[in-house]
């Protein structure tokens, strides 16, 4: 794992509860929550997604065969796809991949050519949307015979400089019944947008909220700023049989 100066939240050993931290922003922009139910039988992914402009707030989720992928709500209305519409979550074996980005898919061609996790998003880098330079947030999670380990990653700028990247790696073995780790693209609403800072943020929550896919998505999009919240997607996966429940909702109907 690798040591990052600072945090966005919570500081180093405490434990954030995952709804007050996604209510602690207006505009998180893009978030990755990964965990393990707290009766330790599941792994639990949650994927949102925000926008304040016009084209950001134009999508949608939708099934694409194991994973989902963006698509324009109006596509009348849509302005420039190269950021917005991507794949953020596909299956690779015992392995799921979720990102913010098409960075989902190098991670996928990676794993195919025997390559890690880390050396897949070698040749990425934050994106190239100045002066912002949103960062590339990635997870991939692990689950194999009741065995569960995930990994996250961030690639950044250096405080907005588009002539250094920063890349963090952040792996949890066996992680620990009714916690997760969470990760967003920004610290909070700004101009530009402050990138994310530090080690993905510790949580914790109720029983009720992680035992049921069906509650866990819905106080999560509760919890979501109600003008800037645009799609969500949870996915539990049985560590012991591998079944995959998921659930998506999206503020365009």
């Amino acid at each position: 794992m690798t040591n990052v100066k600072g945090r966005s939240a919570a500081g180093k050993g405490d434990m954030a509860d995952l709804e007050e931290q996604l209510r602690s922003t207006d505009y998180p922009g893009r978030g990755i929550f990964v965990g393990r139910s707290t009766d330790a039988a599941k792994a639990v992914i949650a994927y949102f997604i925000m926008g304040r402009s016009a084209n950001s707030r134009n999508r949608i989720f939708v099934e694409d065969g194991q994973g989902i992928r963006t698509q324009a709500f109006d596509p009348s209305k849509m302005e420039d796809p190269s950021l917005i519409i991507y794949a953020p979550v596909r299956v690779y074996g015992n392995k799921t991949i979720v990102t913010n980005g098409d960075q989902t898919d190098t991670i996928y061609s990676g794993l195919d050519r025997q390559l890690t996790f880390e050396q897949s998003l070698r040749s990425r880098t934050f994106e190239p949307d100045g002066p912002n330079y949103t960062p590339r947030i990635s997870a991939v999670l692990h689950t194999e015979g009741g065995s569960y380990n995930f990994a996250m990653s961030i690639l950044k700028s250096d405080d907005g400089d588009p002539d250094h990247t920063e890349r963090f790696t952040f792996a949890y073995e066996n992680p620990k019944a009714g916690e997760g780790r969470f990760i967003s693209t920004y610290q909070h609403n700004g101009s530009p947008l402050p990138s994310f800072a530090g080690e993905p943020i510790k949580c914790t929550f109720g029983a009720d909220f992680t035992n049921d896919i069906d509650t866990f998505t819905s106080r999560i999009w509760n919890a979501l700023n109600a003008d800037n919240k645009v799609s969500l997607f949870t996915r539990f996966i049985d560590l012991a049989t591998g079944k995959v429940e998921s659930r998506i909702v999206n503020k365009n109907q």
